[in-house]
């Protein structure tokens, strides 16, 4: 099928894509399964994904991107490629031909990492690559009018990456990012068992603790999570129990540098803005905003109403599918 329109949200964790008038049609980890003896992709998202820390040593399950960016050139290109091949056989559109793709990217991406984005787009198919900042995105996907002359504050949680931006009149006004996200507060987890237990467990762990008892602010009642990991003393699988106090505590220094974006940006915002901004209050968006509490904790910190955009994980690759039908207007005003 050609001529169609793709908006692409490439996140560390996750990939999403939206496909004109079809909604959301893929949602998958950002991981690629190469078999090294022939070079050649065996799998791609989901199937990828149950393949880490459980392949041959032939196999490799690989994240091409890192912080919001693409550390592997190949394995991205070759994960694009296969994701605009799945969303053809899914959806029954067929094979997809030469498309216009607009790509999500942190706020404070370089020319360097742009250019690899753009030629790994248009490698894995693309006749036209539009690129718009994950802020951008995150604020029009969350409902928010970016054209209108007022302050808007929007926190970006992903998986590599906080992106915080000031946006009014269709463009950033102010931006921050930091590479503390979703990906730091699992490792986070990692570290604290390993630390305090003595035992060693793998990412799908952590980021099943953080999505089952992770918070940012305490929990009306303790919660609990029983794992097993590898007890590095004997070598040998061991069971234990761990609370969301503790979970809470491991990824707190995470919490308080996002935290501590948030109240830089606000420090550096123009007066007038900051007076809309107190109005209009702060919008969280990305999957790393659904961490418990962390609404509470920002609102706490810097005294704003804080929302939670709906659908947060979503919003970034919504706004792009919007953004693609008004492209117009964002150039115009320099956001694309």
């Amino acid at each position: 099928m050609a001529g169609i329109d793709i908006g692409i949200d490439l996140g560390t964790a996750n990939v999403q894509m939206v496909v004109d008038d079809k909604g959301i049609v893929l949602n998958e980890p950002s991981v690629v399964a190469v078999d090294n003896r022939i070079d050649e992709v065996i799998a791609v998202g989901n199937d990828a994904y149950r393949m880490i820390g459980r392949t041959p040593k032939e196999i490799e399950a690989i994240r091409p991107m890192m912080n919001g960016v693409i550390s592997d050139y190949d394995n991205a290109e070759k994960m694009l490629r296969g994701f605009i091949s799945i969303i053809g056989e899914k959806k029954g559109m067929g094979k997809i031909v030469m498309p216009r793709i607009m790509v999500s990217v942190p706020s404070k991406i370089n020319d360097i990492e742009k250019k690899a984005v753009e030629d790994a787009t248009r490698q894995a198919g693309a006749r036209e690559v539009l690129l718009i900042e994950e802020p951008i995105a995150a604020a029009i996907g969350a409902g928010i009018d970016i054209t209108k002359p007022g302050g808007h504050l929007v926190v970006d949680i992903g998986g590599g990456t906080t992106d915080v931006a000031v946006i009014s009149l269709g463009g950033t006004v102010l931006s921050k990012s930091i590479k503390i996200a979703g990906n730091k507060f699992d490792e986070d987890i990692r570290r604290y068992i390993k630390r305090n237990y003595n035992v060693m467990i793998g990412e799908r762990t952590a980021e099943r603790i953080k999505k089952d008892i992770g918070c940012a602010y305490s929990r009306q009642e303790e919660r609990f999570v029983k794992i097993t990991g590898r007890d590095l003393a004997s070598g040998l699988p061991k069971a234990i129990t761990v609370s969301s106090i503790e979970i809470m505590d491991a990824m707190s220094i995470s919490v308080g540098q996002i935290c501590n974006l948030v109240i830089s940006a606000l420090q550096d915002t123009p007066p007038e803005l900051a007076s809309d901004i107190a109005d209009t209050g702060i919008v969280l968006t990305g999957g790393g905003a659904l961490l418990y509490g962390m609404d509470k904790k920002i609102s706490e910190i810097t005294g704003l109403v804080v929302r939670l955009a709906d659908d947060p994980i979503s919003c970034v690759v919504r706004g792009t599918a919007i953004a693609l039908s008004s492209v117009e207007i964002l150039e115009m005003a320099g956001t694309v």
